[in-house]
């Protein structure tokens, strides 16, 4: 039997233009919120829903939007002051029927406490990131949504755009808003954000069509949050007023007066919305991609990402994610060499590194390497290993050489091969993408195995197989905090596992073709 809740929600849907099929089945939980499973057998390319845009809940459609732009606001943080306006509201809120099916915030750790994220979130991907997301977030709030609190109406109430308002707006829009056409850009999609995600797994597709178009383009979450978007019926005359009479006469060139120009630029720009809001003709749909049986949950897909990633974004877990990965920052490889030889010597093998063109992968002014689901290491981690082990001869003889020729990453790029090839003497330096297992010395191997070691100690006491213990025992929904850190903790940990036997098995490898070698 369906909720209260629910049943609002399918009449609010009725009366704004979301058509559902009878063929989904909501189903409304108090532990786990609001699924989609099929009422009958699916069938590929069946379209399950068709959404207006004008039901979304977007910056243009939000009775915010003059106060919204005014403030110059877009993306994400002028789809959380529609957001929060529209909840300030209540019942009076065109959307009421539909934000009263959606959680009050997603448990994100956006929405965590500093307490929690450095007890449950400690050594993770996550845990640095998360902090200074919630510094970046509190900064944004204090210079553009705060100011906002003196130009609202009478009747809506400041605090509803406090602090912690605007955290739940922005987990929900983080994990539930979709692209929706050029011209809208992102915001909240009624009934679209009730299916569940699940990796690999798509069973139906999200397609905004365009007027203009045949293609359809693919729903896109982020959590950034673009533009949101759409027209209501009080929108739509003062956007399509754009023609009159007096703008007929011919224009004599060079005569146009400063407020003339002004005026034909706006004159303008209502035009072009004029011309976007006929878009809102076109619906959104929902088109199932694969069948599925009667009684079975229908998926969406956020698209694949690892464990980190999904909890970030959305606030869960997979076990056995394929598309884990984990992160070993610069700053630890430098730690490393610093404590092996001297900051100075980190600093020159770590420029001629950067000389021959290599980088490692760049978020939040941070550099790191990413270490795939199999235990792989990223090559450019080895190849800066291998030459922080390089002799002090060698070393000066490949630096002369670089500069002399003025290696350069272009100039890699440029080659019909991916690798980069110098002979110096005897001795030939291959570094490249097929060359992981030449790169993997002796002491490329030991320095690899200090780096994973310092890599885990940043989970504090607990052993991999203490953290598997505590996440069996773990109850959802009621641990769900714990067990999803605990999800994410145990994945990163087993790809620094099976870094370790990578290590040791490719070492033994290269160990015994160069001793075979060596007996020729």
């Amino acid at each position: 039997m369906a909720t209260r809740r629910l049943r609002a929600f399918k009449r609010w849907m009725e009366a704004n233009g979301v058509d559902c099929s009878d063929a989904l089945h909501l189903i409304d939980d108090q532990n786990y919120g609001v699924s989609v499973r099929a009422f009958c057998d699916l069938k590929e390319g069946d379209v399950v829903a068709t959404i207006s845009k004008t039901a979304c809940l977007t910056i243009k459609t939000s009775g915010a939007c003059e106060i919204i732009e005014s403030a110059d606001l877009d993306g994400s943080l002028g789809l959380s002051v529609a957001v929060m306006y529209e909840r300030s509201l209540g019942e009076e809120s065109p959307w009421a029927g539909y934000l009263q099916i959606l959680p009050i915030q997603e448990d994100l750790p956006l929405v965590w406490s500093l307490d929690d994220l450095d007890s449950l979130l400690s050594g993770t991907e996550l845990h640095k990131v998360v902090k200074e997301d919630h510094v970046l977030i509190y900064e944004d709030w204090k210079e553009n949504i705060l100011p906002l609190t003196s130009s609202l109406p009478q009747s809506v109430d400041p605090d509803s755009f406090g602090i912690k308002e605007y955290l739940a707006a922005k987990s929900l829009i983080a994990s539930r808003s979709f692209q929706i056409d050029d011209y809208h850009g992102s915001g909240m999609v009624p009934l679209a954000d009730l299916f569940n995600h699940k990796t690999g797994a798509e069973d139906v597709h999200f397609t905004a069509e365009s007027s203009n178009s045949e293609s359809d383009t693919e729903a896109d979450e982020s959590d950034n949050g673009d533009d949101a978007n759409e027209a209501t019926d009080e929108d739509e005359p003062s956007s399509k007023s754009s023609s009159s009479p007096e703008q007929s006469l011919e224009e004599v060139p060079g005569e146009n007066t400063d407020d003339e120009a002004e005026e034909e630029e706006e004159e303008e720009e209502e035009e072009e919305n004029s011309s976007m809001l006929q878009n809102d003709l076109s619906g959104l749909k929902m088109i199932m991609v694969k069948d599925v049986q009667a009684g079975a949950e229908v998926y969406n897909t956020y698209g694949l990402m690892g464990n980190a990633a999904l909890l970030h974004r959305y606030g869960f877990t997979e076990l056995d994610n394929p598309y884990d990965i984990v992160n070993i920052d610069l700053e630890l490889v430098t730690e490393w060499s610093s404590s092996s030889f001297t900051s100075r010597y980190t600093r020159a093998r770590l420029a001629l590194w950067r000389k021959l063109g290599y980088t490692g992968c760049e978020s939040q002014n941070s550099e790191y390497f990413e270490i795939s689901s199999t235990g792989e290491p990223q090559t450019e981690l080895l190849i800066l290993l291998y030459i922080l082990l390089l002799p002090e001869e060698t070393y000066n003889k490949l630096d002369l050489t670089i500069s002399t020729t003025r290696a350069s990453k272009e100039g890699r790029e440029s080659s019909s091969s991916s690798a980069y090839e110098i002979t110096i003497g005897k001795h030939k330096f291959v570094l490249g993408q097929s060359e992981n297992e030449i790169l993997l010395t002796d002491g490329v191997c030991k320095a690899l195995l200090a780096i994973v070691d310092k890599r885990e100690s940043l989970y504090g006491s607990s052993s991999l197989e203490d953290d598997i213990v505590g996440l069996k025992a773990c109850c959802l929904p009621r641990d769900r905090r714990l067990y999803h850190s605990l999800v994410l903790r145990v994945s990163e940990r087993k790809i620094l596992k099976k870094l370790r036997s990578y290590v040791h098995t490719k070492g033994f490898f290269v160990f015994l073709w160069i001793y075979v070698n060596s007996m020729h």
